[in-house]
């Protein structure tokens, strides 16, 4: 990695510090941008590039955050940064970060989007999956089903979710950051034995 791109990998994690403010992990008392830096982490640990690491320090900026957009990301980092983004963001039009659809329209239509995705932005949106999935089984390990309740999805939601996430994602993506996702995602089908809820 060059000066140029370690310079803007700086420059995201800025904007990501200001845009995220003091933001937390739901339920959670971590600073959300624990999960953003993991998330670039994982990305460059798998192959990715610049671009790919910027896009996972912004992956969640444009659904959470005010006055982010796709544009903005395009003027400040480029746009294949703004593209990937905007290919991993759920929300729909018209939603702002404090007035979003509901969570099953926006999970659909993400899981929908993912599977006509390019390799690109699948390697971005598999890491992020993969720190949530952590960081979900370990609290689940800890807390048991209770740690499902500050989701806005139900149980069997979650566990179809993920299930489908995992589909969308394909065969194509590095065999280890794969074989972990299945391993949390079987973790998360021994909690949440059967999906009785159909989404």
């Amino acid at each position: 990695m060059d000066a140029a791109d370690r310079a803007r990998l700086a420059d995201a994690l800025r904007f990501a510090l200001e845009a995220h403010g003091d933001q937390k992990r739901k339920g959670t008392s971590i600073p959300y941008v624990s999960h953003l830096v993991q998330v670039a982490g994982l990305v460059l640990e798998y192959g990715g590039d610049a671009d790919q690491a910027v896009a996972g320090l912004l992956h969640d900026a444009i659904e959470d955050c005010e006055g982010v957009d796709g544009d903005a990301l395009r003027g400040r980092f480029g746009p294949e940064v703004a593209r990937i983004v905007e290919s991993c963001t759920d929300v729909l039009e018209g939603d702002a970060p404090d007035a979003k659809s509901d969570w099953l329209t926006r999970k659909r239509r993400y899981v929908e989007h993912l599977g006509a995705a390019d390799r690109r932005t699948r390697l971005v949106a598999a890491c992020d999956k993969l720190h949530n999935l952590r960081s979900l089984i370990a609290d689940l390990e800890q807390d048991g089903l209770p740690a499902l309740e500050r989701f806005s999805g139900t149980p069997p939601q979650i566990r179809w979710y993920y299930d489908a996430v995992r589909e969308a994602l394909g065969p194509d993506l590095p065999p280890r950051l794969l074989a972990e996702l299945d391993g949390l995602i079987a973790r998360l089908r021994h909690f949440v034995p059967r999906a009785r809820e159909r989404p």
